[in-house]
């Protein structure tokens, strides 16, 4: 140590507690001297890597990489809407900050930012740069491209905008501008911050820790509830300027009044803008850690490159602290000379003392360790064992540790008391005999080598005994799990639960039984092992092998009862089951008889029960050869029912020898020999019953035969005269004999004849009653049936009584038209040519054909049609499709004699009327009597034609109506 110059003295001496050396000031010249004190805090505390912020899901990532995520605390409450009106405030105020330099300013952050272009004049201002030429248009899509320029500004400065687009800013979305002005903020006002190595939030928050450190009650750990109080922003403040803040009258219990002097103090001296409000920060429970940063970096870049006021040298904070000291010192440098070498003197032989100490303690414990680590006694047992690995462990986790760091402190004092030493100019220190260095590290080697052979010893007595304990466990799990399998079996074996059961029942037993002796032979094995495992455990000497060598003992005796229940209920069951099948064999056979028989025997009663119609003696002589042959069949049917009656009888007699519970229940079949025993009574008893019924129906047949023959004989007759009659009417009805006189004569003729023949019917009447009396329906013996009899027979006088009609109306038509007699044959001729099927009637076509055969002419054109319709309209009036004699005949006598027309009439008017088409009455009543002149001038209707005159009369009209051609 030496003095560096006259005027200063530069100490070099105590580390002082965190406070500054201060001797008594003496008036005088002063000079500034710095004392270099370690002094440091837990807020200087320096990390290795930079954020990433991440924002109200907003992603900031700088391309430099400065910045990584920060840690979950930061993230919660982003949405808290105290944060978001701290932020807004002052993000807004910082904007301003910037933008009057420019001469404007924003109101509404949210607002003023959406065209774009005050966020473009911000980014000039804070940068010294020029961002391209803005849009100035008022559409949404100027406002877009503007913010577009902005942020494509801010990503050429490394930054990477995630979720931050142009659109979200121009439409006013709070969260994504106070994100985007933020990443502003730390880009251009925080990033370049730099403090021993330490860049942005960290370098910034250094900053503050090494400027606040001296001053009480304040400890800058955070950028939110370390400047609640205000005290760190007066601090600041009193740091660099003391003469703007009295920091001796400030209260901690005051915060309002310290954040606004604080506030009020930057805003007025140092041209920092009030960003913050005291009452949020007070009230809010964590203020908003960006709206702090942004106000503290303006306090930042308002201090840096200041200088201090005086001769003080500029050395890094906070390794320095001021005081004044007067111009004569040197008894006072003296007086700490002496201290400083007896402090140093003083603390080597506490040093000293302490490795003795140390020593001392560190080898004895090794002494009293040794003899319990070279112990190699044990009570067989895994517990014993595993009681003393645990105390082993205990000791390696709890003592050993101690005196791991006792020799480590030991070695390190010992190094630090030599080098300290050595640099004081004092002789090398030579520890007590015995408790060198060398000889602590020599014990501590023998004691690491017992440990590692009581360690392994421990660890062999351990699997070995866990081997046995293990083959004990196997042996109790095994044989548990044997006992386990075995509980039952025996009670099971000897079991007489099969004597109860069904042959179904009995094969399920059996096939269960058959499992078991193949689970018993599997067991075998087992039973092996644990014999096995009993021999290890004796040769082993286990400790309790008396109670294992018992239970091995038992489980074999009960293993040799198991053979033999098993053998005897196998030999039971088979037994058992060979009865049971034989009575199997009989309900099956019984079933396979009794079933068709039973349904022989309901066929067979319902045969004989059943009620038959027969019609004729051939299906009755049927019946009774069939029912013959059924008697015929009889005998064989009573050896089948004794042989099924046998069958239950044999089952009975087992059943009743073994007593074999429900051993006569059939599972093949619900009949029973009751049930066909019964049923073979009433067959044979229905048998002569039957006999009986079918000799009864055989004597209703020949009665119904006997009449049939008799109504054939009478029918044969009466059938073919109606024929003849109806025949020979229908020759005189055509026409074609003689002439109409002699035609009317045979028809009458033939009448009488016919009413003469009615006795005839009536008695067939009679026989057909008896007939319908005995359900008789059909008869082989003739093809008439009294309805077709019936039928004819009306349509006989039907017949005679229409054509002595038709005879007398043409008799009168020929009287009275002058027709001929040869005129009426070559009609009736032309009429029956064409009458094919001798119906008495023509159809359309037909009656059009006989038209053109007598010689009319009828075209084939459209005015022909109407004229064929007009004349069918005459002879069909009714339209019913078809032309009778009687009309053909009519039409033909008109067309044939001299009748008026309406044409003649109409002629006969144009020639009174002089050939006009209207005749006046005055023509009228000059050329007709006075009562038809009269007649005609009422009946006539107007007429409407041209050329016509007052009066004049319709007689076209009037005469077509006389002829029915029109309405009048």
């Amino acid at each position: 140590m030496q003095a560096r110059s006259r005027n200063s003295l530069f100490v070099v001496g105590w580390r002082l507690p965190c406070r500054l050396f201060r001797p008594r000031p003496e008036p005088g010249n002063w000079r500034f001297v710095h004392i270099n004190s370690n002094c440091t805090t837990s807020n200087c505390t320096k990390r290795n890597s930079h954020k990433m912020m991440m924002e109200n899901g907003i992603s900031m990532e700088y391309g430099d990489g400065y910045m990584e995520q920060e840690e979950e605390w930061e993230r919660e409450g982003l949405l808290d809407p105290a944060w978001e009106k701290q932020q807004k405030k002052t993000f807004t105020a910082w904007c301003n900050s910037h933008l009057r330099k420019a001469g404007t300013a924003i109101d509404n952050i949210e607002e003023d930012f959406r065209n774009g272009l005050k966020l473009m004049l911000l980014l000039e201002v804070i940068s010294g740069e020029t961002l391209p030429k803005p849009d100035r248009g008022k559409m949404r899509f100027h406002k877009i491209a503007n913010v577009n320029k902005a942020l494509d500004f801010i990503a050429s400065k490394g930054v990477h905008l995630v979720s931050i687009g142009a659109e979200e800013i121009v439409d006013g979305n709070l969260k994504m501008t106070l994100g985007m002005i933020w990443t502003i903020i730390l880009r251009f006002a925080i990033q370049d911050i730099s403090v021993e190595e330490m860049t942005a939030k960290e370098g910034l928050l250094l900053w503050c820790q090494r400027k606040t450190a001296p001053y009480k009650n304040v400890n800058v750990q955070n950028f939110h509830l370390s400047f609640k109080d205000g005290l760190a922003f007066c601090a600041l403040i009193h740091r660099h300027r003391p003469d703007l803040i009295d920091y001796a009258k400030l209260s901690k219990d005051n915060p309002l009044e310290n954040l606004n002097t604080a506030f009020d103090v930057a805003e007025k001296y140092l041209d920092i803008p009030r960003m913050l409000d005291p009452d949020d920060l007070i009230n809010t429970p964590k203020p908003d850690e960006r709206a702090i940063m942004t106000y503290v970096s303006c306090y930042y870049h308002a201090f840096q490159g200041a200088q201090q006021v005086g001769n003080v040298t500029h050395v890094p904070e906070p390794t320095r602290q001021y005081t004044y000291v007067p111009n004569n010192y040197n008894a006072e440098t003296a007086a700490n000379r002496i201290c400083k070498v007896l402090k140093v003197n003083q603390e080597n032989e506490r040093l000293m003392e302490e490795y003795e100490r140390l020593a001392s303690d560190l080898l004895e414990w090794i002494r009293r360790t040794m003899p319990w680590l070279n112990s190699r006694q044990a009570d067989n047992s895994l517990a014993g064992v595993q009681k003393k690995l645990e105390e082993y462990r205990t000791y390696r986790r709890k003592h050993k540790p101690p005196r791991v760091e006792q020799k480590a402190k030991l070695e390190t004092n010992f190094n630090t008391l030599q080098t300290k030493l050595r640099l004081s100019n004092r002789p090398a220190y030579l520890p007590t005999e015995g408790k060198t260095v060398s000889d602590i590290s020599n014990a501590w080697k023998g004691l690491e080598l017992a440990e590692k052979a009581f360690e392994e010893w421990l660890l062999a007595e351990t699997m070995r005994l866990e081997r046995l304990e293990h083959l004990a466990q196997k042996f109790k799990h095994k044989a548990d799990a044997h006992e386990d399998w075995t509980r039952g079996k025996e009670e099971m074996l000897q079991s007489q639960d099969f004597r109860q059961c069904k042959l179904n029942e009995l094969k399920a037993l059996k096939k269960k039984h058959e499992a078991f002796e193949s689970d018993l032979a599997a067991h075998q094995d087992r039973v092996e092992q644990i014999a096995a495992i009993a021999q290890e455990l004796n040769t082993l000497e286990y400790h309790d092998c008396v109670s294992v060598n018992a239970r091995c003992q038992r489980i074999c005796d009960q293993w040799d009862r198991l053979g033999a229940l098993t053998q005897r209920r196998r030999t039971a069951l088979d037994e058992a089951e060979r009865i049971l099948e034989k009575i199997d064999i009989l309900h099956l056979e019984f079933a396979k008889r009794a079933a068709p028989f039973n349904n022989w025997l309901d066929g067979t009663r319902e045969d004989l029960v059943d009620m038959f119609i027969v019609h004729t003696m051939e299906e009755i002589q049927g019946l009774i050869q069939a029912h013959d042959q059924f008697k015929a069949t009889l005998g064989e049917a009573d050896k089948e029912f004794n042989l099924i009656v046998n069958l239950v009888r044999e089952v009975e007699s087992i059943v009743k020898q073994h007593q074999i519970p429900g051993g006569l229940e059939n599972p093949y079949t619900t009949l029973t020999a009751n049930d066909m025993t019964r049923k073979w009574t009433d067959v044979r008893q229905l048998v002569p019953q039957r006999d009986q019924t079918l000799a009864n129906e055989l004597r209703k047949q020949q009665n119904n035969e006997m009449l049939r023959r008799q109504f054939a004989e009478k029918a044969n007759v009466v059938g073919p005269w109606i024929e003849r009659q109806m025949d020979a009417v229908t020759a005189i009805g055509m026409g074609l004999q003689g002439s109409l006189e002699d035609q009317l004569h045979r028809l009458k003729e033939y009448e009488q004849a016919v009413y003469a023949y009615k006795p005839n019917i009536e008695e067939l009447e009679k026989i057909h009653q008896a007939v319908q009396e005995s359900m008789i329906f059909e008869n082989r013996y003739t093809n008439y049936t009294m309805e077709t009899l019936r039928v004819g027979w009306e349509q006989l006088l039907t017949s005679i009584n229409r054509n002595i009609n038709e005879v007398e109306n043409q008799i009168l038509t020929r009287d009275s038209k002058g027709i001929s007699q040869e005129q009426l044959n070559e009609f009736r001729s032309s009429f029956n040519h064409f009458d094919k099927n001798r119906t008495g009637r023509l159809t359309p076509e037909e009656f059009k054909s006989c038209l053109v055969s007598l010689g009319y002419s009828i075209g084939k054109d459209r005015q022909g049609d109407m004229d064929f319709q007009r004349i069918l309209a005459v002879v069909d009036p009714n339209s019913t499709g078809y032309v009778h004699f009687d009309a053909f005949l009519d039409f033909m006598t008109r067309e044939s004699t001299d009748t008026d027309t309406a044409e003649q009439v109409i002629d006969s008017f144009r020639i009174l009327a002089a050939d006009k088409p209207y005749i006046l009455p005055d023509e009228l009543r000059r050329e007709l009597p006075p009562d038809q002149a009269e007649y005609c001038i009422q009946r006539m209707p107007p007429y409407k034609g041209p050329n016509g005159v007052p009066g004049a009369l319709d007689y076209m009209s009037f005469s077509t109506a006389l002829y029915g051609e029109t309405d009048l």
